[in-house]
């Protein structure tokens, strides 16, 4: 069978080969998103200028916006945009190039039907919002390549060209149902099983009488069901794999016709509506990770910010960035305390999204930097403060470069076979706790005690570089992962894997052999029974753990030893045990990932494998050590006195501390002892 996910057909960037033109060490980046196909020459030279007057150094342009260089087909004009580039050059600023491949222009529907999306009801539906594009249609493959290589070979060499990025939001697309895209998805299926036996095997056909003779009678799943999760999960596949094929397309121009520049894009592979498996192939096409960020509460939002960074060594970029919303005009401090969060987190650049308020469209009730009467609100003035911090932080060892001891596992593949809907579904039945709420609770206590974390794929990656794997409900197990995993602890490594974890395999079919699946022997225990009896307990040296999840799984060890009791069912069952393997150990955590529970097994694994966790700070403060100093950051909208060594020099504040750190609500300080001030 073809892997159609290898990260090894086109690697992209490592540490020491980055070209001398990307940015590195000691450099940060304020700027904004603009729109400029909405302004007036005039507009855009006064916007231009409030840019300057708060500090930007980068500004991103060029997304969604094809027509405004394509009007009609093989027309193309730059006039327009040459002038926001000279704008831009004069004025200090550098230009994120994007390539605007989505939403395709109306002449391009209009002329190539093929573009036009088709529900899984078979109805033809006409672009009427963004990214209503096919784009598996040949044609929309060609022309949006010809626009790429157009638009890449005319600003090559202009002296604003900072980076490219692409196709912005290509997560956020469409599943299209056309007989087209039914022969398409054949094709991937033949060059993926081969022969039509296979197919029925891996999508047991067998069940409920729906084995196929011929490929003429395979259809495309439907993504919003009904159906077997089966197809369910190779239907995702395909079109991940459409996506990145996309991807692909520009990198390759990039790589022809602007190769000193980076890619930095802002991509949305976790979109509810297609997604694509960006860290099994992100080496490929991405220069430096980077996402529309429109955080909420820390944990989950520092946890989706690492997911864009997955292993790569180079910084995160906020290619949009909190500054208002859908209907929400902002809140003073909030962007500034994000800010201040993201350089914490390794970010290197954020652009507020965006600019000036629309007047028109969908999104003409988010507010920009600018109001709709072109007036500049108060929060040109905070990104201000956070160009000039940032300016003055920069030399002091930013942006950070973690080199985190601990990675949390994650694949697009098991993300979409726990997200299977359907009528019949008894896999919702089953799966109570969802991936993501397994993964930010195991992630919870890690980030509050200070300590660097990596968001991967461990099929795709090598381990040997982290002192603990976490493995919080990993559904789906596949061989690439299964083999990393005992490689891993055979080598020496502690990896915790938590209940749900390896039942079903690549082919999102449960294993008929002892589960954990695949790894039976690596955590010396097999487990089958499972039970929903109130919350369970857990002891682990007279310290003890309770979890509102009301799930547990039955442990039977065989090699392995228990660690860990439930005080809270019958016979005080094994909650957690512990199984060496080779040269390393294989923890099981019987409950679903829960953070008090997790927080008592990392308290206990950490101090013996040598994962030391950063400064101590009070609930809602976290904190980094860069280059001999503290950042401290204070999420909460409440002033917190910090306890402190001796006397610190605030170098954001300004201020002398002594004893004691007093950080107002929203705000951020990097500590120097008074000695080391230069």
């Amino acid at each position: 069978m073809k892997n159609h996910h290898n990260p090894n057909e086109a690697r992209a960037f490592h540490s020491g080969d980055l070209p001398k033109s990307f940015p590195g060490p000691g450099e940060l980046f304020v700027g904004t998103c603009y729109q400029p196909v909405d302004r007036t020459p005039k507009q855009i030279k006064a916007d231009v200028a409030i840019m300057r007057g708060a500090g930007f150094n980068v500004v991103r342009i060029g997304d969604l916006s094809w027509d405004y260089f394509e009007p009609a087909e093989g027309k193309f004009d730059f006039k327009r945009c040459d002038q926001v580039f000279d704008e831009m050059q004069a004025n200090g600023i550098k230009v994120i190039l994007d390539i605007p491949g989505l939403p395709a222009p109306q002449w391009l529907h209009h002329k190539y039907p093929g573009v036009d999306l088709v529900s899984q009801n078979g109805v033809r539906l006409h672009a009427a919002e963004r990214y209503m594009d096919n784009i598996s249609d040949p044609d929309y493959r060609r022309l949006a390549s010809r626009m790429a290589d157009e638009l890449t070979r005319h600003y090559a060499h202009h002296p604003a060209l900072f980076a490219l990025g692409y196709d912005n939001e290509i997560g956020n697309g469409f599943m299209s149902y056309s007989e087209a895209d039914r022969r398409r998805f054949v094709t991937w299926l033949k060059e993926r099983y081969g022969d039509i036996a296979t197919l029925n095997k891996v999508w047991a056909r067998q069940r409920w009488s729906r084995m196929y003779t011929t490929w003429d009678e395979v259809q495309l799943p439907y993504g919003d069901g009904p159906g077997a999760p089966e197809p369910f999960l190779d239907l995702h596949r395909y079109w991940s794999d459409v996506t990145v094929g996309t991807l692909m397309d520009l990198e390759k121009i990039r790589r022809k016709n602007v190769p000193d520049k980076p890619s930095i894009s802002n991509l949305w592979d976790t979109s509810w509506r297609k997604g694509f498996d960006l860290l099994g192939t992100h080496r490929g096409y991405v220069s430096y990770g980077a996402m529309g960020f429109y955080p909420g509460e820390p944990v989950s939002s520092s946890f989706e910010a690492l997911m864009m960074k997955g292993a790569l060594p180079t910084p995160i970029w906020f290619n949009e960035f909190t500054a208002g919303g859908g209907g929400w005009f902002g809140s003073k401090g909030w962007s500034r305390m994000w800010a201040y969060m993201g350089l914490l987190n390794g970010v290197q650049g954020i652009l507020a999204w965006t600019f000036n308020s629309h007047l028109g469209g969908e999104e003409q009730a988010l507010f920009g930097l600018v109001n709709h009467d072109d007036t500049p609100s108060w929060k040109v003035s905070e990104f201000g403060e956070i160009a000039a911090s940032f300016k003055k932080l920069a030399p002091l060892g930013f942006p950070r470069y973690p080199h985190p001891q601990v990675a949390i596992a994650y694949s697009f593949d098991n993300t979409t076979a726990t997200r299977f809907t359907g009528p019949s579904n008894t896999i919702k039945q089953y799966l109570t706790t969802s991936y993501e709420d397994q993964a930010h609770n195991a992630f919870k206590p890690l980030f509050r005690e200070n300590i660097d974390v990596a968001v991967i794929n461990i099929g795709h990656e090598d381990l040997s570089s982290y002192k603990m794997v976490v493995v919080p409900g990993l559904y789906l197990m596949d061989q690439a992962s299964a083999d990393a995993i005992r490689k891993y602890v055979s080598k020496g490594g502690t990896v915790i894997m938590t209940a749900f974890s390896a039942k079903v395999d690549e082919h999102n079919q449960w294993f008929n052999t002892p589960l954990p699946g695949r790894l039976s022997d690596v955590f010396g225990l097999k487990t089958n029974e499972f039970y929903s009896w109130g919350e369970p307990t857990v002891e682990l040296e007279g310290q003890q753990a309770k979890s509102s999840i009301k799930y547990f799984e039955v442990l039977e060890p065989s090699t392995a030893h228990v660690m860990a009791k439930f005080t809270s069912f019958g016979e005080n069952p094994p909650a957690i045990t512990v199984n060496k393997f080779g040269k390393g150990q294989a923890i099981y955590v019987a409950t679903p990932a829960f953070p008090s529970i997790m927080d008592l097994l990392y308290k206990k694994i950490g101090p013996e494998i040598g994962i030391k966790p950063g400064p101590k700070t009070p609930d809602g403060v976290y904190a980094r050590v860069v280059d001999d100093r503290i950042l401290y950051v204070n999420s909460t909208g409440s002033d917190v006195d910090i306890p402190i060594e001796g006397k610190m020099k605030g170098l954001i504040s300004g201020k002398t501390w002594t004893g004691v750190l007093h950080l107002g609500g929203f705000n951020a300080d990097l500590l120097q002892k008074e000695s080391a001030e230069k």
